[in-house]
């Protein structure tokens, strides 16, 4: 059934992005940035984590999933560390994602041939 769970919800996710670029005249970088702050928004409600704990998979994979790192890692190190964690939270959670975005990123311009 977890298995279920996760397809409706991770399903249920690409489909209000999907919704979005086809009923607005949002761009999918628009629709991606709408996406990254609900969850932080719903991080930070405190209502992201029951839903990662009901849909596993479901509400990781996302790129709400994205938001969802960058609240938790700010507060978390906000309240071992002050205001200072907030910067610093944000990059330790998230520094592996974005490097590794990065340099794969960089491998396939450097194989592809990338135009514009």
């Amino acid at each position: 059934m977890t298995f279920v769970w996760a397809f409706v919800i991770g399903g249920g996710i690409c489909v209000i992005g999907q919704l979005l670029m086809d009923l607005t005249k949002l761009t999918p970088a628009h629709v991606m940035t709408v996406l990254v702050c609900s969850g932080a928004l719903l991080d930070g409600l405190g209502l992201y984590e029951p839903l990662i704990k009901f849909a596993g998979a479901g509400a990781t994979v996302p790129i709400t999933s994205f938001g969802n790192a960058l609240v938790h890692g700010a507060m978390a190190e906000a309240e071992q560390h002050g205001i200072v964690g907030l910067i610093t939270g944000i990059f330790e959670v998230t520094s592996a994602g974005i490097s590794a975005a990065i340099v794969f990123s960089f491998f396939a311009a450097l194989l592809f041939r990338p135009k514009g």
